[in-house]
């Protein structure tokens, strides 16, 4: 809960650092990042990489633009990028995809958070000859947002990696992924060339994301941060604060995950039918920390909550959007519950 008394569940990027996250990023050691001199950064990227699995790593201050560096390694001029039509990358980076590159985004269905991998084999396969472009990249999410936060299992992200072409994975909330599936980061990001990770939403840190991958394409990555303005200095001071979530706050996203069910029962109950991605966790795509569910007066309930004290957040007109995170506890989840039971509608 905020000092003002408000739960604030619009998003997992809105957590405060903890104390003994605070006093470490007080004490770490910094150098220029953009000379490779920054001895946490560093420690940092070595870090997420040994988790991820990949050879190395890069520090940039969002996932956003970790997302768009992958896209300009990836991604040759007059290729198709296959996308699901729902994803982060698609969807909520501004059209940032369009804007500085020279591909085309060839969208594809994702419903459960899923590519549909027959109209992605059909891009692949059309794309070696003739006049389709070819394919580039495939790229997919997990968690998937659009789906209300459903994790993804290693096997279903293996079925599209196996169509070819390099996958980008963002992995904004990858080790909620894991948490819930009970498996690594590195596994649901084995068959991905490239990889993208946030410490900065359900881990707490207060900025910043990686992205991992082999070596040669992350000294490209590189080059790529500092066009985009990207190279930072003494960034130790921020860097320790994910260094210390990737040390302490995994395990505990099962806490938010708990959390989030219980709003999920509530909605529910409330309004049935109405969650997103209730169909594919019936079929063992668990949810996360993220409930999203469509309702037919969304702001009228977003006031309602607000003058119970609960801030929530529309992930798409018309769809109401929760998210647990490391500054919300029971009480705030039964101070949640009881104004989403006593909701009008």
């Amino acid at each position: 809960m905020t000092n003002s008394g408000v739960v604030d569940l619009r998003s997992d990027t809105l957590t405060q650092p903890t104390e003994a996250m605070r006093q470490a990023m007080a004490s770490a050691p910094v150098g220029d990042d953009r000379y490779g001199e920054d001895p946490t950064v560093n420690r940092l990227e070595e870090r997420f990489a040994e988790l991820a699995g990949k050879p190395g790593a890069v520090y940039v201050p969002s996932g956003t633009m970790g997302n768009q560096i992958a896209l300009r390694l990836h991604g040759t001029a007059g290729s198709n990028v296959v996308v699901g039509r729902r994803q982060h990358l698609m969807s909520y980076e501004s059209g940032a995809a369009g804007l500085n590159n020279a591909f085309q985004i060839y969208a594809v269905d994702d419903a459960g958070g899923v590519l549909d991998t027959e109209a992605a084999a059909e891009a692949v396969a059309t794309g070696n000859g003739g006049f389709w472009p070819p394919v580039s990249l495939i790229c997919l999410e997990n968690t998937h947002l659009s789906s209300g936060g459903l994790a993804i299992g290693g096997d279903e992200l293996a079925r599209a990696a196996a169509l070819g072409p390099p996958v980008h994975l963002d992995g904004a909330r990858l080790f909620n992924a894991a948490v819930a599936l009970g498996t690594t980061a590195e596994d649901l990001a084995s068959t991905a060339t490239t990889v993208m990770s946030c410490v900065s939403k359900g881990l707490g840190a207060p900025v910043g994301s990686l992205l991992a991958g082999p070596a040669d394409l992350i000294d490209e990555a590189r080059l790529h941060r500092r066009r985009l303005g990207g190279a930072m200095r003494q960034a130790g001071v921020i860097a320790a604060g994910g260094l210390f979530a990737l040390d302490h706050h995994i395990d505990r996203l099962a806490d938010d995950h708990a959390r989030a069910q219980r709003l999920g029962d509530v909605v529910a109950e409330r309004w049935p039918g109405a969650r997103l991605g209730e169909a594919e966790a019936v079929c063992g795509r668990p949810f996360t920390n993220v409930v999203a569910f469509r309702h037919s007066d969304s702001l009228g309930l977003l006031d309602h909550l607000r003058t119970a004290g609960i801030r929530a957040g529309l992930l798409a007109p018309g769809i109401v959007r929760f998210v647990t995170h490391l500054d919300v506890d029971d009480a705030d989840i039964d101070r949640a519950v009881a104004a989403l039971a006593s909701a009008p509608g």
